[in-house]
């Protein structure tokens, strides 16, 4: 399957985390979504960002490992990759970007937001997954 999703995460205290070539980057506790894409095999790269157990290889691997971190909610739905930047912009209105985190190929200024809560995603028909 190929498609857009959008990782609803929960970071249970405060914390610094460095971030590849971004460097170190504080993050708030609080709800946080991520706005990824995956044209070929979309169940293996949620499975893979759900896992404990890989490399860093994105920005968000880094967030993911950290043993504060938790993916609460996975939302899914099947789109061309051009969607995933259109969703990330439309995520400005709902949340705070985390500058240039995730976004190295992409017009939008993030990827990862901090966020209230994950209901909005609904509105842009994504499909949960948990």
């Amino acid at each position: 399957m190929k498609g857009v999703y959008i990782l609803g995460i929960h970071i249970v205290k405060p914390i610094y985390i460095k971030i590849g070539a971004l460097g170190k980057i504080y993050f708030e506790k609080g709800k946080y979504v991520y706005v990824g894409s995956a044209q070929n095999s979309l169940e293996k790269r949620i499975a893979r960002h759900l896992s404990k157990n890989k490399k860093t290889r994105w920005h968000i691997d880094y967030l993911l490992l950290n043993k504060n971190v938790f993916v609460k909610k996975v939302f899914y739905k099947v789109a061309p990759r051009s969607e995933e930047e259109k969703v990330a912009c439309k995520i400005l209105q709902f949340g705070i970007p985390i500058k240039k985190f995730g976004s190295s190929d992409s017009k939008c200024v993030s990827h990862l937001f901090k966020v209230n809560d994950f209901d909005f995603v609904y509105g842009f028909g994504f499909t949960s997954l948990m």
